[in-house]
C-alpha cells in the first residue's frame, strides 16, 4: 500500500493540518478501493474453492461444504466409470462430460452473482488516475 499512494498526497494533507486518521481515513482508503477490492475478490475466490480442508478436518457430510460434495461426487462417477470399464459394462449410459459442466456452473453461479456488486471499484480504480478533460 506504500507504494501505491504518492506521497505528496500525505504530504499535502499533513500540511493542510489533517491527523493521522483523517489522512488515511479520507485520502488513502478512497484511493486504495479497487486494490482491497481486488484482494477482497480473490480471498473470497480462495475460500469459495477450497476443499482441502473440508476433506481433511470434517467427518460429517451434512456439515460439508459444497465445493467439497462437488469433489466428492465427480471422484464418485470416475470410480463407478473405472469399475464399469474393468467389469466391460457400456460406458453410454455414464454422465462424465454433462456433470463436469453442470459441477462448473454450480461452482461458479454464486461468484458470477457477487461480482457486479464489486466491479463499481474497478471501473472508480482504473479511472482514479486518469486526466480529466
Amino acid at each position: 500500500f506504500v507504494s501505491a499512494i504518492p506521497t505528496a498526497l500525505i504530504e499535502s494533507a499533513k500540511i493542510d493540518g489533517a491527523g493521522e486518521f483523517k489522512t488515511f481515513f479520507s485520502i488513502i482508503l478512497p484511493l486504495l478501493k479497487s486494490g482491497m477490492a481486488t484482494i477482497g475478490l480473490f480471498l473470497a475466490l480462495g475460500y469459495w474453492n477450497d476443499w482441502y480442508n473440508a476433506m481433511l478436518y470434517m467427518n460429517t457430510e451434512t456439515k460439508y461444504p459444497l465445493q467439497y460434495m462437488l469433489y466428492a461426487l465427480m471422484q464418485k462417477t470416475q470410480a463407478m466409470s473405472q469399475m464399469a470399464s474393468s467389469a466391460n459394462i457400456p460406458l453410454q449410459d455414464m454422465p462424465s462430460n454433462s456433470l463436469k459442466l453442470a459441477m462448473a456452473v454450480v461452482a461458479t453461479g454464486p461468484i458470477i452473482l457477487v461480482y457486479p456488486f464489486i466491479q463499481k471499484y474497478f471501473v472508480k480504480g482504473v479511472t482514479i488516475g486518469s486526466v480529466k478533460g
